[in-house]
């Protein structure tokens, strides 16, 4: 039998705190990484022009706000990332959401409400989609 001291015990498994600040801190530095990237990747995909853009492909940007607000930002409560537009306070907030998703929203047109109905011209989910393959290399050597 060979005599050992608990804290010689001890010192021979790995600190559970010093591991748990490391993958905390790396697991912050990778989802905010993931996330600039399909921010980026989502900005440019939406190009200035003053033409509508085609169903189903990215949306035409003619003031800039879109581009200008899709942010990210990591939750440290939920440990994830959130990627997307931010909600502008103007009369067309939801136009993120129509843009991404489709749908029908009442206007005001010519001093009438009227219903108009919008086709999904997808720009973050695309974007998700092309960075999510690049966020496994991420994780390699991430934890020190």
């Amino acid at each position: 039998m060979i005599g050992l001291t608990l804290s010689q015990v001890k010192a021979g498994f790995f600190d559970r705190q010093a591991v748990l600040r490391a993958s905390t801190r790396a697991e912050r530095q990778v989802l905010s990484r993931f996330g600039a990237f399909v921010r980026q990747r989502a900005r440019t995909s939406i190009k200035a022009r003053h033409a509508i853009s085609r169903p189903d492909s990215p949306p035409s940007s003619h003031v800039g706000l879109l581009k200008q607000f899709i942010l990210f930002a990591y939750d440290p409560t939920r440990r994830s990332v959130v990627i997307g537009p931010a909600r502008l306070s103007t009369k067309d907030g939801d136009a993120p959401r129509l843009l991404e998703y489709g749908g029908s929203a009442r206007r005001l047109r010519h001093g009438h409400v009227v219903r108009c109905t919008y086709q999904p011209r997808p720009f973050m989910t695309p974007a998700f989609a092309r960075e999510l393959p690049g966020l496994p290399p991420l994780w390699r050597d991430a934890i020190r």
